[in-house]
């Protein structure tokens, strides 16, 4: 073996492209019979076009040289090419995220969106609604509470009843069960009706009295005096209301008043809620009131001047209301 020839079985036999050279040649190198040059390789020729992605479909044959290709009118698909967003499941296709079912579906109107341009839920509204509904229910509230205390501050104005003289040592809240008109009449009596006990005597000549004719009791502020009214057909048993008519000039008055034989809690209260000045008795005319507990049938009730008491008073009228009230 030689420097210039190392035999057979060379390197160029190995070489699958030593017969692009002329010493290959030379050594009688043959092209390879396999496709694309390589040994072993599989030859895979198509013809142009003959390869189809995602679906069979056979070559369209190939233009004549120098014809152009016939291409689709305007508007219609290529039959020979498939765009990825036209194939079923696609990202254009029917049915895919970007397809013509949802491209084509308008937006809701009024959803928001980054833009600025979509409108959210009218919370402004409905919060205008809400403090609007608040301030009518606080409106009602006031106006109720003015009006409860506008009638409890009028017991104290000239001319109208004041507290209830009673037993308990808390004033019960008043009933509206003895309002005008819902119950039967309940006995009255004029003051010539009334049983007369002391000094007590009958009057007419101060204006105002409203018993018949005009008469009242006077000459009661003397220890002893009184009136006694005995009381007939009460309904059944219960608290009532009875309100006594008078007048009182100057300085407020106030008597013993007792209920069935029993001296009935305080004082019974005749002041002078018309302000009428000492001696001034025609426009002293008033009215006041009790809560006793009266028995059905036959009741006493006494209004009498015992030692402390100021009994300068006329008296005009009683009478009752069913349940404890304040006004007649």
């Amino acid at each position: 073996m030689t420097p210039g020839n190392n035999g057979a079985s060379t390197p160029e036999d190995d070489d699958p492209f030593g017969y692009l050279y002329a010493d290959g040649q030379a050594n009688g190198a043959q092209p390879p019979s396999g496709g694309y040059g390589y040994p072993n390789s599989v030859n895979r020729v198509r013809a142009v076009g003959s390869r189809q992605y995602g679906h069979q479909s056979q070559a369209a044959p190939a233009a004549p040289y120098g014809q152009p290709q016939q291409q689709a009118p305007y508007g219609r698909p290529n039959p020979h090419y498939a765009a990825p967003e036209t194939l079923p499941g696609g990202p254009g296709g029917p049915g895919g995220p970007h397809g013509h079912g949802a491209a084509q579906r308008p937006a809701p109107h009024g959803a928001g969106g980054g833009n600025g341009r979509g409108r959210g839920p009218n919370t402004k509204g409905l919060l205008i609604g809400a403090v609007a509904v608040v301030a009518a229910v606080v409106i009602g509230i006031g106006v109720a509470m003015t009006t409860s205390d506008s009638d409890d501050d009028k017991g104290g104005q000239a001319g109208q009843s004041p507290a209830p003289t009673q037993s308990q040592s808390a004033e019960p809240t008043p009933s509206g069960s003895g309002s005008a008109g819902s119950r039967a009449e309940l006995p009255t009596i004029d003051a010539k009706a009334l049983r007369l006990g002391g000094s007590a005597t009958l009057a007419s000549d101060v204006t105002g009295a409203q018993s018949d004719g005009g008469i009242y009791v006077a000459n009661l502020n003397q220890p002893g005096a009184s009136v006694t009214w005995t009381v007939n057909g009460v309904p059944e048993d219960g608290a009532y209301t009875l309100f006594a008519r008078y007048s009182a000039a100057g300085e407020d008055q106030s008597m013993t008043l007792t209920v069935n034989g029993k001296e009935f809690g305080n004082k019974l209260n005749l002041g002078n809620f018309a302000r009428a000045q000492d001696g001034d008795f025609a426009k002293g005319w008033t009215e006041t009131y009790a809560w006793p507990t009266l028995n059905k049938g036959t009741n006493t009730i006494t209004l009498s001047c015992q030692d402390g008491d100021k009994c300068n008073v006329l008296l005009d009228q009683f009478w009752l209301k069913e349940g404890q009230v304040k006004r007649s």
